[in-house]
């Protein structure tokens, strides 16, 4: 099993006040990049492309570790990727995570992100 998740991570743009919702440019996004990894794996690189990429990939820290899962993805064949974790939070993250190898089942649809403290900037936290 290989994980990697959060593909949507852009911590300046956090709104404290959308704790289980995203913006729509990080949903157009997200569902992109799922898509990709779940049907085509080998286009997932090409997000680079999309027009959300800028704000929801302003650094490649939470990106870079999906394509090496959509490469392994794109290399198993009869393997596909399966949807681990997946949702948002704070507007400008997506919590989707996807695994190799791994039957998932259902994801839960109820939970959501933990409430932050009052009055902690978004660069303050590790959310």
């Amino acid at each position: 099993m290989v994980a990697s998740g959060n593909v949507v991570h852009n911590l300046r743009g956090m709104n404290w006040s959308l704790a289980d919702d995203g913006y729509d440019w990080a949903q157009r996004f997200d569902e992109d990049a799922k898509q990709r990894m779940l049907t085509a794996p080998t286009e997932f690189a090409a997000l680079d492309a999309h027009a959300d990429y800028r704000s929801a990939v302003p650094t490649p820290d939470h990106f870079i570790p999906a394509l090496y899962l959509a490469g392994l993805a794109g290399a198993a064949g009869d393997e596909s990727a399966a949807v681990l974790v997946d949702g948002y939070a704070y507007g400008s993250l997506s919590m989707t995570a996807y695994t190799l190898g791994l039957d998932c089942g259902q994801t839960p649809e109820s939970g959501g992100a933990p409430q932050a403290p009052p009055g902690l900037p978004p660069d303050g936290s590790n959310i």
